[in-house]
């Protein structure tokens, strides 16, 4: 027997309990007060009526009475343990039968009860626990699924790099993001021109909610397949925070210094023997705010807001290289003319090719003196002798969408 208390059901409780009980009033007391609580009981008269019951309705968990005619709740476990491994189910058994219960627990079973239960508020606070690790090991299995396919590509990139500098590359260009992209109301384009096939510079941005957009850029040491590697690392280290804010278990993704401790902890577990400067960023789209942090990133990125041009310097040390390094957050309100430049420090090499002054101050002057475009922050390269450039260039540009 089914019993539907959708009437009472919200979404945080609609799931369904298999109740397996020869004795009916433990039966029936179980299953009103379970429906009560916002569950959908079915109720099984024995073991061989539960297996039935299972099979045909799929339960989201299981209450089973080890004493039962025809099919004892042990039988019972095993076979459902066998067929459906996954399934988390709550014996409930005499307080003579502790032999049973061990038995029970080794072939599976969550947690058990002891009859006769007369406080339902533990009948309902074992399912609770029940249902919850249950879903926890779900998110858990489905998460080491995406860790071991991104893994997996990971190797697979790398193969591509190791054989051919030229596949590398390709493999390297899929992560990048698209050159011109509109989110959450903000425009972001960019390119990176490598010295060699394979770049150490990186960036990325991505939607992190329809209110959150985040944003870096980003320099691995040295150049070649092992920096390149790494910026495919840097790749797969930012999105398990993305997925974790997504889920709700943690926050640290819109929140740019508590980004860069996780990253730089990583790394450095990672042992990888390449540091990373980066400059983070998350755009509050709804209020306008842009949070923003630094390790190490040269130069400083470019700022336009509200007619004032300034450099966003915070400092900080690069990741990967000190267990004890720590990073600060900061803010501003961005207006309707906001834009943000950020440049790698082979662009500043390239400017020293003509001009004597190449210091942070000079990117500030630069766009001070022309338009913050990409045709005009490429003219200095285009007009660069041909043949390799002296590092990786890379321009990478915002503005906000009125």
């Amino acid at each position: 027997m089914i019993v539907d208390a959708s009437a009472k059901l919200d979404s945080h409780n609609s799931k369904k309990i298999l109740i397996i009980d020869d004795e009916r009033l433990v039966r029936e007391s179980m299953s009103i007060y379970l429906q009560d609580s916002g569950y959908q009981t079915i109720e099984a008269v024995d073991g061989k009526d539960g297996l039935e019951m299972f099979h045909k309705h799929l339960p989201d968990l299981v209450l089973c009475d080890l004493r039962m005619p025809q099919m004892d709740g042990l039988e019972v476990l095993k076979q459902l343990t066998s067929s459906s491994p996954d399934i988390p189910i709550i014996i409930v058994s005499g307080a003579g039968q502790i032999q049973d219960v061990v038995e029970a627990l080794r072939l599976g079973a969550l947690d058990y009860l002891v009859k006769p239960v007369t406080d339902m508020a533990v009948l309902e606070n074992a399912v609770k626990n029940s249902l919850k690790r249950f879903d926890l090991e779900e998110q858990n299995k489905q998460h080491k699924e995406e860790l071991q396919k991104a893994n997996t590509e990971l190797e697979k990139n790398l193969s591509l790099l190791q054989k051919d500098q030229e596949a590398g590359r390709q493999a390297q260009l899929q992560l990048l993001p698209e050159p011109h992209t509109e989110l959450n109301g903000y425009n972001f384009e960019h390119i990176i021109i490598p010295s060699l096939n394979l770049s150490g510079d990186f960036i990325d941005y991505f939607q992190i909610s329809p209110r959150y957009t985040g944003f870096y850029i980003a320099d691995v040491s040295g150049h070649g397949v092992a920096a390149a590697f790494v910026t495919m690392i840097l790749k797969s280290l930012v999105n398990q925070p993305l997925r974790q804010f997504r889920t709700g278990e943690s926050d640290e993704i819109i929140r740019p210094e508590e980004f860069l401790e996780h990253l730089n902890k990583e790394l450095l577990n990672a042992n990888l023997g390449k540091h990373i400067t980066i400059f983070y960023g998350v755009i509050d789209c709804q209020n306008h705010v842009l949070s923003y942090a630094s390790a190490g990133q040269y130069p400083a990125p470019v700022v336009v807001n509200d007619g004032n041009i300034n450099l966003l310097t915070t400092g900080g040390f690069p990741l990967g290289l000190f267990e004890w390094a720590d990073f600060d957050s900061h803010h501003i309100d961005l207006s309707e003319d906001f834009k943000i430049l950020m440049v790698s420090d082979g662009w500043l090499d390239i400017i020293s090719e003509n001009f004597e002054v190449v210091e942070e101050n000079f990117l500030t002057n630069y766009v001070k003196s022309n338009p913050l475009t990409m045709t005009s922050m490429l003219a200095p390269v285009k007009q660069c002798a041909k043949g390799l450039m002296p590092d990786d260039i890379t321009v990478f540009i915002i503005t906000r969408n009125i």
